[in-house]
């Protein structure tokens, strides 16, 4: 089946076309800076020249309409209608607990997704746009919703609940969620694969390490979240790119009352004036951070050694919280990329069983495993592919339309 995935930011869209009979990606695209005064769309598929074009892009109906036209061009595109395409899938921030698996997406989901955008208001609205594009320029092919927060649908109330009046719960929906459901679900699937490979029998308990410019680990019980670090919002758990991850909450209303900061101001504080870029004062890239920490800078070596804390005290955690520890795994740009960041979050983990091959982990690309032999939990770095795994839930969706 050819599975158009659609990404919508608020000024971005991104797109791959997957036939999930292979695995193989035809196209991929990228249309950004919706909605500025230059705007532009990448675009290549298989075997062809790569498309380029400079022009506004006033908004997300304007921005698929490139996209569309891109995957049809008789020289840049993969198909030769777009009724090629049988079905959209678009990933979805928020579901909240109403929506905690994938769905085919109509009016009433799309009110739900509306309703959880007092949660995701930095996410769900884009979301929204994206799938509204789609739905106005193909409306008769299947279109399904594949939510972030699914895959963490399983964690028992316990990991969940924030010990705060109940009635914060059951009226404001406050708890825990989690995100980057997409990729912890596609890497747990893989390690344990990995895991029976090797020999491993029985349970499994993983600890998913999603390290990019957003950062959330995972615990994992025979593929099943139990945990994870993110929380209501993304905000919550690791060190990011700009996102500083847990903190005393008590010092926000410390900073109101010290400087009268708003609700706006604490928000960028949170997401945007924290994390790599707040500590190193640099940048909010680990390559920079790394680099300016090898030369000496002593905030840089700050920023990567809080990072890297951060990590390994989630993965002693969650070992305690399964009872048990398998593997770990990194993926994500800076956990798929940085054998430093991984050496440095292992480092310690001894006790856990945890042993690192230093030239396993210096070494090699793609899926592979860079503990020791005598390493009783693996380490294991598996590339994510949220787009695959959105393809894939969307074709049970669709299978199940067609059937029906």
């Amino acid at each position: 089946m050819k599975v158009l995935v659609v990404n919508s930011g608020s000024s971005s869209l991104k797109y791959q076309l997957i036939d999930t009979s292979t695995d193989a990606v035809l196209a991929r695209g990228l249309a950004e800076r919706i909605g500025m005064a230059s705007g532009r769309l990448k675009h290549s598929s298989e075997g062809r020249a790569e498309l380029v074009l400079e022009q506004p892009i006033p908004d997300h109906v304007t921005a698929t309409d490139l996209a569309f036209s891109a995957l049809v061009d008789p020289q840049h595109g993969a198909v030769s209608t777009l009724d090629e395409i049988e079905a959209v899938g678009h990933r979805v921030v928020h579901g909240g607990e109403k929506l905690t698996r994938a769905v085919r997406i109509d009016d009433e989901v799309i009110r739900a997704i509306e309703e959880m955008s007092a949660l995701a208001p930095l996410h769900n609205p884009p979301n929204l746009m994206g799938i509204r594009a789609c739905l106005e320029r193909m409306p008769q092919t299947p279109q399904v919703a594949v939510f972030d927060t699914a895959f963490h649908s399983t964690m028992p109330p316990h990991a969940y609940m924030y010990a705060l009046p109940y009635e914060l719960y059951s009226e404001l929906g406050i708890r825990r969620y989690g995100f980057h459901g997409s990729s912890h679900k596609y890497v747990s699937a893989r390690a344990i694969r990995l895991l029976r490979e090797m020999g491993h029998e029985g349970d499994t308990h993983i600890v998913t390490c999603h390290l990019g410019n957003g950062c959330s680990a995972t615990a994992v019980v025979n593929g099943r979240a139990v945990d994870t670090s993110m929380g209501m919002t993304p905000a919550e758990g690791l060190v990011m790119g700009t996102r500083g991850g847990d903190i005393d909450p008590a010092i926000l209303p410390f900073l109101i009352k010290k400087y009268g900061w708003s609700a706006d101001e604490l928000e960028t504080l949170i997401n945007k004036k924290g994390g790599l870029l707040g500590l190193s004062g640099a940048s909010n890239d680990m390559r920079d951070v790394e680099e300016r920490a090898g030369k000496g800078d002593a905030r840089s070596r700050l920023a990567l050694e809080v990072f890297c804390y951060r990590v390994r005290k989630y993965i002693g955690a969650y070992a305690a919280a399964m009872g048990g520890l398998d593997a770990v795994v990194f993926t994500g740009g800076i956990g798929e990329n940085s054998p430093t960041v991984r050496e440095m979050c292992c480092r310690g983990l001894e006790v856990l069983g945890v042993a690192l091959d230093p030239g396993l982990n210096s070494s090699g690309r793609g899926e592979r495993c860079v503990s020791r032999k005598d390493s009783r939990a693996k380490i294991l770095v598996i590339p994510t592919n949220e787009e695959l795994e959105i393809a894939r839930e969307t074709v049970e969706i669709a299978s199940a339309l067609q059937v029906g």
